[in-house]
């Protein structure tokens, strides 16, 4: 009888921890995080998203699997990270910066894919348009509207006529930024004069070759550009040309001023975005998303050593002022 009365509680000790594995495994999920590279703007991205998913209960080693890799720079190494996670089948991958991002929708049309810090994903040809595309693929884009970065241009440098861009002509989102400028800048009095950087060695030379032809170097966020910022601060700080960002990191490594978006807003924005799709919703049901918080920062000592003196109004608007 003794035996006869152990038994019933010890099965269903048993039963019941059993429920609870399964209970576990049912809601462990995972994530698979991919960048073209790690830049602090990108980084941003990265660990927005993993606190969005932690505060929406989501946390690593407990009940998320989560991954990253980046392809430091490299395009084909973004390629094998992408068909490496699409093997792995997580719940969603979450792609940072346009080229990881195309590596991804490329590799699959049904693993959920979220796209981050990408400027135009329709040009990018992730989505069919700014609609919910009813496909594997949804994201937040970092796009900017480049009146107000001209204005701030026109703040800094009054008398500004050639702005010089350097950039990488194999970026999309690179691309779309040169197009709209080419645009935008002639009816304002202003030339566009670009420097190619296909990659990141490349940054130093591009931005010397602006020497003596323009009065001011804007940079979007392009990834080769903002992986190598020194290099084209070092020539900014040489030849007293001053730099303008759209990145706001950027200025705590010597650009002048940036107006630009919170990338860890932008990063729990689009963790917040995953969460709802881990929760059942489909990626094709959720149209793209942008940011329309933009902040200034200031660098009035990276202002001095490139020959511009920076306006005490200016100074008193920025929400940081980065003492260099």
């Amino acid at each position: 009888m003794a035996l006869k009365t152990w038994a019933a509680p010890l099965g269903a000790i048993a039963l019941a921890a059993a429920a609870l594995t399964s209970a576990y495994a049912a809601e462990e999920k995972s994530v698979a995080v991919t960048a073209i590279v790690e830049h602090p703007a990108l980084d941003a991205v990265r660990d927005g998203v993993q606190a969005a998913l932690k505060d929406a209960g989501y946390e690593a080693g407990k009940n998320l699997k989560w991954q990253y890799q980046s392809a430091q720079g490299n395009t084909g190494t973004a390629a094998q990270i992408a068909r490496k996670f699409i093997g792995d089948k997580p719940d969603a991958i979450v792609a940072i910066a346009t080229p990881s991002a195309q590596a991804a929708v490329a590799a699959s049309k049904n693993v959920p894919i979220v796209f981050s810090a990408v400027t135009d994903p329709v040009v990018a040809k992730l989505t069919p348009s700014w609609e919910a595309s009813g496909t594997n693929v949804t994201g937040v884009s970092d796009m900017l509207v480049l009146d107000k970065q001209v204005e701030l241009i026109k703040q800094i440098v009054p008398d500004a006529k050639r702005i010089g861009m350097v950039y990488n002509p194999g970026e999309a989102n690179s691309v779309v930024v040169v197009k709209e400028l080419q645009k935008i800048l002639p009816a304002q009095g202003f030339t566009l004069v670009e420097a190619a950087a296909p990659r990141t060695v490349d940054v130093s030379s591009a931005a010397r070759s602006l020497i003596g032809k323009v009065d001011v170097i804007y940079t979007n966020t392009d990834n080769n550009v903002v992986s190598a910022y020194e290099a084209l601060v070092k020539v900014g700080q040489d030849a007293k040309i001053p730099l303008i960002a759209s990145d706001t990191d950027s200025v705590k490594r010597g650009a002048i001023a940036a107006l630009g978006i919170n990338y860890r807003d932008l990063g729990e924005q689009t963790g917040r975005m995953v969460v709802r799709i881990l929760k059942g919703e489909q990626p094709g049901s959720i149209a793209p998303e942008t940011s329309d918080k933009l902040e200034l920062f200031v660098n009035p000592g990276a202002a001095k050593k490139q020959g511009v003196t920076l306006s005490e109004s200016l100074i008193q608007s920025a929400a940081q002022v980065i003492e260099d």
